[in-house]
């Protein structure tokens, strides 16, 4: 399991190979990405926040239930703070497991939860307008 908070640019690359293991035949990814709207409105980009301590255990749970639950082999997670510009990735996520379905449900589980219930904030930078809280 590999979970980090960083404020530069994630690799999926690096992610992968982190949960790419002899017990696992299938590997899912999934790619949070900046787009230029939202609701209508033109976003510059998205600013985050976090409790980082407290964002990493929860998400370490999170894991935690998809081994148990779904049966995955390992998973990796990391999620950007600070300014995110339209087409970066904010999280990007790497599930392993024996079969595909294993995978899919437990990497959507986790991004789910990750928006449910980690202490991550994003503010939307929008043009030509005051930034706004999510």
């Amino acid at each position: 399991m590999f979970i980090d908070i960083v404020e530069s640019k994630i690799s999926v690359e690096d992610l992968i190979a982190k949960v790419r293991n002899p017990k696992a035949g299938a590997i899912v990814t999934f790619e949070g990405t900046v787009r230029e709207e939202s609701g209508g409105i033109r976003v510059d980009a998205l600013y985050y926040e976090s409790y980082r301590e407290m964002a990493i255990r929860e998400i370490e749970s999170m894991v935690n239930y998809c081994v148990e639950r779904f049966g995955i082999t390992d998973a990796a997670v990391v999620h950007r703070i600070g300014t995110v510009r339209i087409t970066e990735d904010s999280v990007v996520i790497a599930v392993s497991a024996p079969h595909r379905d294993q995978a899919f449900s437990a990497c959507r589980y986790i991004i789910d939860q990750i928006k449910e219930r980690a202490p991550i904030w994003k503010r939307d930078i929008i043009h030509g307008a005051p930034a706004e809280w999510h």
